[in-house]
């Protein structure tokens, strides 16, 4: 009898996730992706425009996030990953001018918060117990029912968290998942809560090592493979049509759809997927000379959020945009510099080259209705896992719950035994 054999359509992080446990359980793998390259929004790649190698997104990965670590660890890829190597989290505020650390303590007993130079400016350790209405929320809780969203502490502590990790309006943010966030990272200690960053770029971390991996596991990849459509039996996928090029799913085989909700959504018509999205914001400036020891900084009061610098270009996230309305993107460059500017003393009256991006569907609207809408691995097919940021993770859209979501779907695939899922 042939091996089993698993065909993965998607090779963003989820995708290259369930390809990697899978491979090296043994698993007979094709890797199949639309576009001519491996990562989805998780890559990198030269612009000419900047003459500089950027990430296509900034992410700011934590010590807590065990996914993002086992999967590194896989793809031996955990000393591709730098940054300051303690909970450090520089901030200014663009209206006050002041500077500022939050630095934790690396034990789980938060004593840092006994030191007003390790706090948020003006804050009591009593400000941090603000932490404990987010924890006991439950179901349909907001944050804004459960944090003070005009308060100063909150907009120097929780609002670059708040939208920086749910990338959804505050006043319809589900608290649930971000008590999901707290609970991994901040009240797990300082410990879990040292800053990652790729120390050459979201591929040569990400997605490089991963597909080197893949090819020594002998898993085929397949590029510009985008499905059109499927053919099935009953509530069996049993071909998958890539642009007029037909692969047969044997009966034993599987199928892991590790796609855009959206995309999934055409495919699965009667599925409940998530279907409100928020987008973001990401500039890149070619800076040369500039010297970050921390590799990032939080912006407080201004149109840039997080700015990540990296030899010769600092980039810029601005989350839930749609708060700007139809704002043309390009007419914000010279006011997200000034930012930039102020932050790095450079001169804010002189826009060095730039590209800016918007990505309409970055995310899923971390909200409670959108939560409830998002599906498990198994949905009830015989032969097809699901996998992505937008599945039943319990996290934001992360690369941490990106690949959370494929470890899911590969384990689904190895539990599958005489035609039961242990979903």
């Amino acid at each position: 009898m042939a091996p089993r054999h698993t065909h993965i359509v998607g090779a963003g992080v989820a995708g290259l996730a369930a390809a990697l446990q899978l491979a090296l359980s043994d698993e007979k793998v094709t890797l199949y992706e639309a576009a001519p390259f491996a990562g989805g929004r998780c890559r990198s790649f030269y612009d000419r425009e900047l003459g500089h190698r950027i990430d296509n997104g900034n992410h700011l990965v934590l010590s807590g996030n065990v996914a993002i670590r086992d999967y590194l660890h896989l793809s031996q890829a955990t000393e591709t990953m730098g940054g300051p190597g303690k909970p450090l989290f520089p901030f200014m505020d663009m209206k006050s001018g002041e500077r500022w650390n939050v630095h934790m303590n690396k034990g789980p007993l938060p004593f840092w918060l006994l030191d007003k130079k390790r706090r948020v400016p003006g804050a009591t350790w009593r400000d941090y117990l603000s932490a404990f209405k987010v924890m006991t929320a439950r179901g349909d809780d907001r944050v804004g029912q459960r944090l003070n969203l005009d308060s100063t502490f909150y907009k120097r502590f929780w609002e670059p968290l708040v939208i920086g990790a749910l990338n959804t309006e505050a006043e319809i943010a589900s608290a649930p998942m971000l008590a999901t966030i707290m609970g991994q990272t901040f009240l797990a200690g300082g410990e879990a809560c040292i800053p990652l960053i790729p120390k050459v770029g979201l591929s040569e971390t990400f997605v490089q090592p991963t597909l080197n991996v893949l090819r020594q596991a002998g898993v085929d990849v397949k590029y510009n493979q985008r499905l059109r459509a499927m053919a099935v039996d009953g509530n069996a996928v049993r071909q998958l049509d890539f642009n007029g090029t037909v692969v047969d799913i044997a009966p034993d085989d599987w199928v892991v759809f590790a796609l855009p909700a959206w995309v999934v959504q055409n495919l699965l018509p009667d599925v409940q997927l998530p279907n409100d999205f928020r987008s973001i914001i990401n500039a890149h400036f070619r800076v040369d000379g500039v010297q970050d020891p921390v590799g990032f900084a939080g912006v407080v009061n201004g149109l840039a959020e997080w700015v990540f610098a990296r030899e010769g270009v600092a980039s810029v996230t601005i989350s839930c945009a749609e708060r700007y309305g139809e704002y043309p993107v390009r007419d914000m460059v010279p006011y997200i510099w000034k930012d930039v500017a102020r932050l790095y003393d450079l001169d804010p009256d002189r826009v060095p080259p730039h590209r800016i991006f918007k990505e309409k569907y970055a995310t899923f609207a971390a909200t409670p209705e959108q939560n409830l809408r998002r599906p498990a691995a198994y949905v009830g097919w015989k032969n097809l896992a699901l996998a992505g940021e937008w599945t039943a993770t319990g996290l934001p859209t992360t690369i941490e719950s990106a690949i959370r979501s494929g470890f899911k779907a590969a384990q689904l695939v190895l539990r599958w035994t005489a035609g039961q899922a242990a979903a």
